[in-house]
């Protein structure tokens, strides 16, 4: 007589979310002190506290882990263009909030990691793929916050001018990543500051 095999995890349970979050932070925290290459998938299940086999239930790979690692953050970046579009005064949203970007981009963790992916994007279509959707879809959020900020502010839609808009505070928040890894002792107060007065000044043009 043959033993049945244990049920399938629903991906959408609770429970299956958050083992998958489990595995998300060990293979972030792998990530970063080994390097995408240097991480094992037994690294990772030995951080996770589980079975490389629970590991596998949830992954496919480890470019499986980075995808998912990526959604996150294009959620939380979606889901934060989404809130400012709601705003009264959304100039007034985007300059307040440039202290998130400043600290998420500032934090020595999340930038090691960041770099990493980027990295490793460099070396592998797969991962590539993985960042250049999620850069898309990050960006058209961010195009359409700007679009309703204009359209409020009674300037015309110059999608070539929101496209520059959209590279330019991307730059700006991306390569604190590089800054926080650099400088550890930058000074994020006088960052905000002056992102603050860089984003007035960016969204205050009418062209």
């Amino acid at each position: 007589m043959t033993s049945t095999p244990p049920p399938t995890q629903p991906v959408s349970s609770p429970r299956a979310d958050a083992r998958r979050a489990q595995v998300r932070s060990a293979a972030a925290e792998c990530f970063r002190e080994y390097g995408f290459h240097g991480t094992s998938i037994a690294q990772i299940s030995k951080r996770a506290g589980m079975s490389t086999g629970h590991i596998y239930h949830y992954f496919e790979n480890k470019e499986a882990i980075i995808a998912d690692i990526v959604a996150e953050d294009v959620q939380r970046l979606v889901q934060m263009t989404t809130e400012l579009r709601r705003a009264r005064d959304v100039k007034a949203a985007m300059v307040e909030r440039a202290v998130d970007g400043v600290e998420n981009n500032l934090d020595p963790g999340a930038a090691g990691l960041q770099l990493e992916i980027v990295a490793e994007a460099a070396r592998n279509a797969n991962i590539a793929a993985i960042v250049q959707a999620a850069d898309r879809q990050c960006r058209e959020s961010l195009a359409t916050t700007l679009r309703t900020h204009r359209q409020s502010a009674g300037h015309q839609n110059n999608e070539a001018a929101i496209a520059g808009m959209v590279e330019a505070i991307a730059a700006m928040f991306e390569g604190l990543r590089i800054r926080a890894i650099r400088n550890p002792e930058i000074d994020r107060d006088a960052v905000v500051q002056v992102f603050r007065r860089m984003l007035g000044d960016l969204l205050g043009q009418p062209g």
